[in-house]
């Protein structure tokens, strides 16, 4: 068993058949095959919709009992107003997702950058309403990257009750130069703020979204490393996530990163091998 949590966006792109899937793989097989590499996933799907009841009951039939699913909450949620009036709806959410148990964890509440200091106070009850439940925070108002009093606050809301402050980091992303569409779309989406590798809970969390060349990431994942490996060997159970512009390569990036905390972490185990179908090579006649 890995110290830590490590995954990606995602468990269902098919652009991951031929090298973390077999090449014939059914979408139905996509979940409990990645469940053999990885151990966490993030829930992206979640934040544009909420699941039906059948579709969670088929996650919880297919989803191995050690994959931690960090599911987000919907952005009706997140997103809609003040966050004390969504209280009865993020706990049907809670309920809904009741069936995969203990693997829910923790909680993603992924709010808007309009959600600034002002609004501390809605996001405190929402944290006392959520009392039991992992939880974890990201936030992108510029003023809780300013290192000023209002950032202080929103940490002390956090660490006095032992929620993780989620950590995104896109420099790597913003590092390519690539015309790509898939670059240009990330990087056009996703924000560019300032890092903070907090650690408010024993469950620190790390969403890393990297450069389309894997080599390239090196530099940026190297300081995540050797935190990371700190992490652990402080006791903690870090989450580590790793995405690319358009996801075609998160898998490679994520076995990278573990290959290379192998390197920190003398004795961690490697990760499973995929079970990738090996590549038929035909004879042609002589």
């Amino acid at each position: 068993m890995l110290p830590y949590f490590l995954g990606c966006p995602s468990w269902s792109e098919p652009a991951w058949r031929g090298s973390l899937y077999p090449d014939r793989a059914r979408p139905a097989e996509f979940l409990p095959l990645y469940g053999q590499v990885f151990n966490a996933v993030e829930g992206n799907t979640t934040f544009y919709a909420r699941p039906s009841a059948t579709t969670v009951a088929r996650w919880a039939a297919l989803m191995p009992a050690h994959l931690r699913f960090c599911a987000k909450l919907p952005r009706a949620i997140s997103h809609a107003g003040d966050l004390r009036e969504q209280l009865a709806a993020s706990d049907d959410f809670r309920r809904l997702l009741t069936p995969l148990g203990a693997r829910v964890a923790p909680f993603w509440l992924q709010l808007p950058a309009s959600f600034g200091p002002s609004r501390l106070a809605e996001l405190s009850a929402f944290i006392e309403h959520w009392a039991g439940s992992a939880l974890a925070v990201e936030v992108r108002h510029p003023a809780f990257f300013a290192k000023g009093e209002e950032e202080r606050a929103f940490n002390r809301l956090l660490l006095e009750r032992g929620i993780e402050r989620i950590c995104l980091d896109a420099r790597a992303l913003f590092s390519c130069v690539a015309q790509e569409p898939a670059v240009l779309h990330a990087q056009a989406k996703k924000p560019r703020l300032p890092i903070r590798p907090t650690a408010f809970s024993q469950a620190p969390q790390l969403r890393f979204i990297g450069h389309p060349e894997l080599a390239a990431n090196d530099r940026f994942m190297a300081p995540w490393l050797d935190k990371v490996a700190g992490w652990i060997e402080g006791g903690r159970t870090p989450y580590v996530f790793l995405h690319t512009a358009d996801n075609r390569l998160a898998p490679q990036l994520a076995m990278r990163f573990h290959t290379q905390l192998m390197l920190r972490l003398p004795g961690l185990a490697g990760l499973p091998e995929p079970s990738v179908e090996p590549a038929v090579t035909q004879l042609g006649l002589i």
